[in-house]
């Protein structure tokens, strides 16, 4: 069973880029964009790029895997609307065999902790918050 709702699941498989929030080793907030896809499997978030497995982003989640991620736009003529997802990650070295999808060398997987959506089960000013595993 998915952590997000239908309209959450029918947004994020919509996007194409989000922005992956990690922990530096002194602490401080280091955010990038990223490219991802939404694992049905595992109900989980994973992040590929190139050269993904020498990125700040892949070290600092092997030091510490708290994470934020971030989908978000806005649709004419100001409707916000985004989900953010608190969780945990895990750093992979992947290796695929011949003829799969290329997506890198290594992937992030978020595994969701804390959902936070607004504008897309909701309306765009209010927020709906909930807690979806423990750490």
């Amino acid at each position: 069973m998915s952590a997000f709702s239908a309209n959450e699941l029918a947004y994020i498989q919509s996007q194409k880029l989000g922005r992956l929030a990690t922990l530096s080793e002194d602490g401080a907030p280091n955010n990038v964009p990223v490219s991802f896809h939404y694992n049905a499997e595992l109900s989980t978030i994973d992040i590929g790029g190139y050269k993904l497995g020498t990125s700040k982003k892949f070290r600092n989640i092997l030091r510490d895997g708290r994470v934020s991620f971030i989908i978000d736009d806005v649709l004419p003529p100001w409707e916000p609307r985004g989900i953010e997802i608190r969780g945990t990650a895990e750093a992979l070295v992947i290796r695929q065999s011949q003829g799969e999808e290329q997506f890198g060398d290594a992937l992030i997987r978020v595994t969701p902790l804390h959902i936070i959506s607004w504008g897309i089960d909701t309306h765009p000013y209010t927020r709906n918050s909930r807690k979806v595993g423990s750490a």
